[in-house]
């Protein structure tokens, strides 16, 4: 026991010994402490930028720091510097140690994307233009919260800091024109190349799309070119058989009254200079009777659509988009894109029972070809119903067009006919309307556009309700792409007078996903947006020059965006299809 109390004394003496007496208050050594200079433990950077993570200490004399990153050593001292490159989350772990004790804390570091705004031209990539000429060139820009430097430059000089810019052809040459737009986060460039020749040297453009054509007997075939650049100094020569044919114009109606298979010759002469330049293209028109191909409806025919033949959208925002717009990005190729349009259109519900859900179209021109497993008869009366989700002052309408197998192929490879609708005639209705897309130049960037007047424009990104890269098809390879169509009078306006609500007001008939007060079936105003019809009558089939044209049958339809206009934050007036089918075998 005596042993046992002095051990006990001795060690009352050591721990007093230990300590320090300041004005008789008795003070330990502590621990380090670590309080980080976030309060959240979360720092964020950008990528390829440096971060400074510098947090104050208690107690830290004499102490050691490591810095541990999924188990290694990646700094020893008080504070750290940070970067990667790679977009991510990065978790850290910070541990302090001295002799008497340690401390740690878990530290995130969100590396995200760098704003840089990139740019996009408007135009294909090289443009050949006489000397004289102008050029007016279009660029948008992806928008960043950093303010953002924009200019045009000619062979590396400065001419402009507009986005659009008027190049002026005043000599000849290779001109390379870049737009250019940097912030603090980077810069990113676009740029094409105009070459300014003589008139007498431009080439003399003249293109068809098709050597081969399809049609009935007694009905007009327009053979239209499917590109040209001059319209002034140029005569047309046209001939069946070898025998001229009356009219001088870069396109021909041909019409036949007897069945057979006829050869067409057309040739232009353009005028260059002294000289001229003579292009010749040579077609072969196959003419039917009415009915040749007419294929009768019988017990096991289907009301319903039975193929989806092609689906060629307008950028919109909901095309490639993976949520509300049921893309899942594998729809890289035009088959692929067909099969998710036929799948959308297929849904069912929990009990199995057709509940077809929405394809969007896209802006103007976007479409969508559709066949039935029989011919659609004419009746005289409603023949074609059209499902879209129009509402009381949500109108987006497609224009109608219908096709027969002229040729007996199954394919829609005939002659389309426009269902004419209340807008058809107007003066403020444009037949043969046409729209280039242009890919863009980095993700999250509006589309630009260009038409055949002059115009030029974009499909605004809404970064506000999609996440997708692109507006613009997967399944496009080309970087632009041209549309045409029939395009009616924008109805769509500001209701609000500050944008906050838009209206898209109807039109009164013929037209799909248009809320119709003749045509359409349903009451209420329909404001849940759920599937509604419009009929179509095949007799308002018109021609190529807008002349009524009696077709007995049909056997393909396309509903094509008949808008170019867009409605504020509401983004692109797109028209919206759930489905097709036979009226006359459901009445």
């Amino acid at each position: 026991m005596k042993r046992f109390l002095e051990f006990l004394f001795l060690s009352v003496i050591v721990v007093v010994a230990s300590s320090c007496n300041i004005d008789e208050v008795i003070t330990t050594s502590m621990p380090p402490k670590i309080y980080l200079d976030s309060d959240s433990g979360i720092y964020t950077v950008k990528a390829g930028r440096e971060v400074v993570i510098t947090p104050a200490y208690e107690n830290a004399e004499g102490a050691t720091y490591s810095w541990k990153m999924d188990g290694r050593l990646i700094g020893n001292e008080a504070s750290l510097s940070f970067m990667r490159e790679k977009v991510g989350e990065y978790y850290i772990l910070l541990t302090i140690t001295s002799n008497t004790g340690s401390d740690s804390e878990e530290i995130r570091v969100d590396v995200v994307e760098r704003e840089i705004p990139t740019v996009t031209i408007a135009s294909n990539d090289n443009i050949t233009v006489a000397l004289g000429s102008e050029v007016t060139l279009n660029a948008s820009v992806r928008k960043t919260s950093l303010a953002t430097e924009f200019s045009w430059s000619i062979n590396n000089e400065v001419v402009c800091q507009e986005f659009t810019y008027t190049f002026e052809a005043n000599a000849l040459g290779r001109y390379s024109v870049t737009a250019n737009a940097s912030n603090e986060d980077g810069e990113h460039s676009d740029s094409i190349t105009i070459e300014v020749v003589n008139a007498e040297d431009m080439p003399f453009v003249w293109e068809f799309d098709r050597t081969a054509y399809h049609t009935v007997a007694g009905r007009k075939l327009r053979i239209t070119p499917s590109a040209i650049n001059q319209t002034t100094d140029v005569t047309y020569h046209w001939s069946i058989e070898e025998k001229e044919a009356a009219g001088g114009e870069p396109y021909y109606t041909f019409v036949a009254d007897a069945a057979g298979e006829y050869n067409v010759t057309a040739t232009a002469v353009a005028q260059r200079g002294k000289g001229e330049v003579t292009i010749t293209h040579n077609f072969v028109v196959t003419v039917y009777d009415e009915g040749t191909y007419y294929r009768a409806a019988n017990g096991s025919s289907k009301a319903d659509w039975s193929k989806v033949l092609d689906y060629t959208p307008a950028p919109g925002q909901f095309i490639n988009e993976l949520k509300t717009g049921g893309f899942d990005g594998t729809q890289t190729t035009p088959e692929a894109a067909i099969a998710y349009a036929e799948t959308r259109m297929r849904e069912t519900d929990i009990n199995g029972n057709p509940y077809p859900n929405w394809v969007s179209l896209g802006g103007f021109g976007g479409y969508i070809v559709v066949g039935f497993d029989h011919s659609i008869v004419n009746s005289g009366d409603y023949d074609l119903a059209i499902l879209g989700n129009s509402f009381s002052g949500s109108s987006e309408p497609g224009i109608v067009w219908v096709m027969q197998d002229e040729n007996g192929d199954g394919l829609p490879n005939d002659t389309w006919y426009e269902l004419a609708g209340s807008e058809t005639g107007k003066d403020t209705t444009i037949q043969n309307y046409a729209v280039t897309y242009y890919r863009p130049s980095g993700a999250g960037m509006p589309v630009q556009w260009t038409d055949n007047l002059g115009n030029s424009g974009e499909v605004d990104y809404l970064t506000q309700f999609h996440r997708q890269e692109y507006y613009y098809p997967l399944w496009i390879e080309e970087d632009s792409y041209t549309l045409t169509g029939t395009c009616l009078e924008p109805r769509n306006y500001d209701a609000s007078g500050n944008g906050s609500y838009w209206v898209n007001a109807e039109y009164d008939w013929g037209y799909a996903d248009n809320f119709s007060p003749v045509d359409r079936e349903g009451e209420g105003d329909n404001s849940n947006a759920v599937a509604n019809i419009n009929h179509f009558k095949i007799s308002n089939a018109i021609d190529c020059d807008c002349e009524p044209i009696h077709l007995e049958f049909i056997d393909f339809v396309k509903v094509q965006c008949g808008v170019n206009a867009k409605s504020g934050w509401l983004g692109e007036v797109s028209t919206e299809v759930f489905g097709f089918y036979d009226y006359n075998m459901k009445r």
